[in-house]
């Protein structure tokens, strides 16, 4: 089943500072992927752990809330049929040693902390992400 959705992704980091969020970009829109809104942030301390709440209990939590304030990231709002899977499928696995030949992660990436970008990974999720980077006037629909 297809349906129209939006998904948040963002260009982590390690990406903007490597300079290939432009290739990223690139590669969102060449997938049919729309973007609907997008801002360079450099997020704070408390900006990251906000976002990342949902990790707190686990051991990666506070270093990857570091690694997400070292530098600015691009959030931006995806749209699309499907648009949370086929972003997914477009990032690769979490671990860039792990990820599919010709997926963003498997060519940007350098670690499982630094691993280029983010994706929803459910309409739910999507639905609190979106939002947190977002106002509903920000989103400019197709």
């Amino acid at each position: 089943m297809t349906r129209t959705e939006r998904t948040l992704a963002i260009i982590k980091p390690d990406a903007v500072a490597k300079g290939v969020a432009g290739r990223i970009i690139s590669r969102i829109e060449e997938s049919g992927l729309a973007i609907l809104a997008a801002r360079l942030v450099h997020l704070t301390d408390a900006q990251a752990r906000g976002f990342y709440a949902v990790h707190r209990d686990r051991p990666f939590y506070a270093s990857l809330c570091a690694f997400m304030t070292q530098g600015p990231c691009l959030p931006m709002v995806l749209e699309g049929e499907n648009a949370i899977q086929r972003w997914r499928d477009l990032m690769g696995a979490t671990d860039p040693a792990s990820a599919a030949p010709s997926t963003i992660r498997k060519e940007f990436a350098s670690s499982i902390e630094a691993n280029a970008v983010h994706g929803s990974d459910a309409p739910e999720t999507a639905a609190f992400e979106i939002p947190y980077f977002f106002a509903a006037v920000e989103i400019c629909p197709r």
